[in-house]
């Protein structure tokens, strides 16, 4: 049964921190699960003049937030991590506070997917981590790169038949056995579609922004087969939250 909440997120409105923990927190952390977060605009591009964060707006940043405060790990593509500008991974202060009541680190591990190790060391994202963030990447991974990001960063080969490519399989493999149970995919749309053609995604957060972007960006999620062959998954809708003119959504595995 679909949830549709309008006026979010409004001063004295329906959906204080904790109404909205209640929609997204895990019920079961036990229960391993993929959840990926997207924003697109209206025509369908995941970016606006090349980062996604163009399309977004206040309640959809309240979302993203929350959904990182609830997740065991963030797993992100290098070519994302690098095109957004990501730092290090930190929740604020109530979010440690719920996080360590939870029986949780004070903050979710970082996870990058990067086949060539095309990542920047000496970055925030590795110096200012309060844990080394974990980096999966290809058995053909260039040895200079894998010895410039070992000092700051666990590597973590997680290749499938083809040593040039990471498996998204393998890395939700590898997340499990180190506890990791509750991963946020944050994209890009080429491991999302690594992710939906291995059949991993068990629920997809959408926010559609108010905007025609006008064709020049990506989609959200970018087949990796040559030969365009397609499994649809079927999704049921949990959730619809309004803020205006933009609409967030939880769509869950059928």
């Amino acid at each position: 049964m679909t949830e549709i909440v309008e006026l979010f997120p409004e001063p004295g409105g329906p959906l204080d921190r904790a109404a909205l923990l209640a929609r997204y927190a895990p019920g079961d952390r036990s229960e391993p699960r993929v959840r990926v977060n997207f924003i697109q605009s209206v025509d369908g591009s995941a970016s606006l003049e090349g980062r996604s964060g163009g399309l977004g707006q206040p309640a959809d940043k309240i979302v993203f937030d929350l959904l990182r405060a609830v997740a065991d790990v963030v797993l992100v593509g290098a070519g994302t991590a690098r095109a957004e500008g990501y730092g290090a991974l930190t929740v604020g202060p109530d979010d440690v506070v719920w996080r360590q009541a939870a029986g949780l680190a004070p903050h979710p591990a970082m996870a990058l997917v990067s086949a060539r190790l095309d990542l920047d060391p000496a970055g925030d994202l590795f110096t200012k981590a309060p844990t080394p963030p974990l980096v999966f990447t290809a058995r053909s991974a260039p040895t200079d790169a894998r010895d410039r990001l070992a000092p700051v960063a666990t590597l973590i080969d997680a290749s499938g038949p083809d040593d040039a490519r990471v498996d998204a399989a393998r890395v939700r493999e590898e997340l499990a056995a180190r506890g990791l149970l509750q991963v946020l995919c944050e994209g890009g749309p080429t491991f999302f579609g690594d992710l939906i053609a291995s059949d991993l995604v068990d629920e997809l957060c959408l926010t559609l922004s108010p905007v025609l972007e006008g064709g020049a960006g990506p989609r959200i999620a970018r087949s990796p087969r040559a030969d365009g062959v397609v499994v649809p998954r079927d999704l049921d809708l949990a959730l619809l939250l309004r803020s205006g003119s933009m609409l967030l959504s939880r769509w869950s595995r059928a």
